[in-house]
């Protein structure tokens, strides 16, 4: 019936929609990652193949923004969260594979969190912002190793075993366990080098220490690639139409213009002459 050809048609258009829309979240079952400006508006990502179970995608950065990482818990359990942006743990500032054995934020379950910059001490942050790979942070140590690649590994923790007498213990004994920052209260330009992120201003961020044992593999990995426009366009990761090209300024030579006809110096005179 028509009824149902429209529906249809409307139906595929919604499909088509979900394909050619740029996502915003990555989403991988126990957290979900998103990369936010200071308005909380998310920078636009392009998901590419994962591998191995790990979300991967492309995203496009605006040079000399501020952004922020985002990460929301939809497990019942804490989980430890080893983050790495262009292959520097953010708590620690050293070089990061990712592993259980890093300093790392924890999230209670259900829970959100935006991490906005470097750790620098209990109470300070300096702020992540978009810029070439000579500015950025890593780049001050050498390392371009993972240059423009905002990473993370979500761990469970260990389960606690079972107290069947109680005991009192010291504060110094206690193992010592990652960060938990508090969530924060809440354009393109051209560019020859590759994006990085900066050592930027300095924030506060207040964070108190606790103990979290995390188990040795990670429940799942969120790999983002980001790149400045032309960057994207130069891997068609997106679609760019073309620059409209300037009107070429053309000077005519004297010999285009219009011509006597054949013979016509013989019978020139033979037109009429005014009088």
């Amino acid at each position: 019936t028509y009824g149902g050809r429209t529906l249809m048609r409307n139906l595929l258009f919604i499909l088509l929609g979900l394909f050619l829309v740029p996502g915003t979240q990555a989403m991988a079952g126990n957290i979900s990652v998103t990369v936010v400006d200071d308005g909380g508006y998310s920078f636009p990502t392009y998901p590419t193949e994962s591998r191995n179970g790990n979300y991967r995608a492309y995203l496009q950065a605006q040079q000399n923004v501020r952004y922020g990482i985002r990460i929301t818990n939809h497990t019942n359990r804490r989980v430890g969260l080893v983050i790495a942006v262009d292959g520097r743990n953010i708590v620690s500032g050293d070089q990061s594979h990712l592993t259980s054995n890093e300093r790392m934020y924890i999230l209670n379950p259900y829970e959100s969190a935006t991490y906005r910059g470097w750790r620098t001490s209990r109470d300070q942050i300096n702020r992540f912002y978009f810029t070439q790979e000579t500015n950025s942070y890593a780049g001050a140590w050498g390392d371009y190793s993972a240059m423009g690649v905002i990473a993370v590994a979500a761990y469970a923790e260990r389960p606690k075993p079972v107290v069947r007498h109680q005991r009192n213990y010291s504060r110094s004994s206690r193992a010592p366990g990652g960060l938990y920052s508090a969530p924060a209260a809440p354009r393109f330009e051209a560019a020859d080098e590759a994006a990085g992120t900066g050592y930027g201003e300095e924030d506060y961020s207040a964070s108190v220490r606790v103990e979290f044992k995390p188990q040795s593999s990670p429940l799942e990995k969120h790999f983002f690639k980001y790149e400045w426009r032309e960057s994207l366009c130069k891997k068609r990761i997106i679609y760019c139409e073309p620059p409209p090209q300037p009107r070429e300024n053309r000077f005519w030579p004297e010999d285009e213009y219009v011509q006597p006809p054949p013979g016509y110096n013989d019978y020139r005179n033979s037109y009429p002459r005014r009088r």
